[in-house]
């Protein structure tokens, strides 16, 4: 494993680059929320997922931000917009609509928000944003999932082993608790074990501009053909995560969040 101790600052200077997020899915599983917001904008304490997510990456100073946009576009727009009044206290005048903020905004991110169609899957999303990515690396992620994965450690990891892409792998937990039966009686409860076999894609990727050519057009899927090829072509590597990790997909999953949150168990900021 990288010793992220060991990264100095010009080097972590040198591995800051621009972050591509995946924002612009229906969300159908998360269906009571996202009949009327993008799944994207659903709360944790009060702030939706992906502020949630840009806090992860600007703690490592990574705060260069591409959102891809579709479903509900204007939402996730509009709060950007009004980002800095939704987050800070300030005096306003009625009679000529001037603001006096208290404060500075804490979070000097840079926020680039794209429509990428209704329709597109994440291929062609990334595909969209080739010419706001500067020929350069980039990461991505999803819109729906946070984690307390070291990005020094990753990006680190990435540049060691020089191939196109850097997937995180992850073991989440089970989602149901497991019983072991005996007729009738319990003979075990394991509540939501970990799964020990069989790592699955958890986003935090990290891409070299090249592969970009292996997404032909808005119908492909990035989990499909693209990383399917570069699997191929020995392109693709794996960041083992064994740390925090929870999409949300589910409302199941989203409670499990927001109780984090209230208990102030916060693994992905802190």
């Amino acid at each position: 494993m990288i010793d992220s101790n060991k990264i100095n600052n010009e080097e972590k200077n040198q591995l800051k680059m621009k972050v591509l997020i995946l924002a612009g899915g229906f969300g159908t599983r998360l269906g009571e929320y996202t009949e009327t917001i993008p799944k994207p904008m659903v709360s944790i304490g009060g702030k939706p997922i992906i502020w949630h997510i840009m806090k992860h990456y600007a703690k490592y100073d990574h705060t260069d931000f591409n959102i891809a946009l579709g479903y509900k576009a204007e939402i996730i727009k509009e709060y950007f917009l009004k980002y800095r009044e939704l987050n800070s206290n300030f005096c306003i005048n009625l009679n000529n609509g001037l603001i006096n903020f208290h404060e500075n905004c804490l979070d000097d991110w840079s926020v680039n928000l794209v429509d990428t169609g209704l329709h597109t899957m994440t291929g062609g999303r990334v595909k969209r944003m080739q010419s706001y990515l500067d020929q350069g690396t980039f990461m991505l992620t999803y819109g729906d999932g946070i984690s307390d994965i070291n990005l020094d450690e990753l990006l680190a990891f990435h540049r060691s082993h020089g191939k196109m892409v850097t997937i995180t792998a992850v073991r989440p937990g089970a989602r149901f608790g497991e019983l072991e039966l005996e007729n009738n009686k319990i003979l075990s409860f394991k509540e939501k074990p970990q799964l020990q076999e069989g790592w699955i894609n958890g986003g935090f990727f990290v891409i070299e501009p090249e592969f970009l050519k292996m997404i032909e057009g808005d119908e492909i899927m990035l989990e499909r053909e693209p990383l399917e090829l570069a699997s191929e072509v020995g392109e693709l590597m794996a960041y083992k995560h064994n740390g925090f990790w929870q999409c949300m997909d589910t409302k199941r999953d989203r409670d499990r969040l927001e109780k984090m949150w209230l208990n102030g168990h916060l693994p992905w900021i802190k």
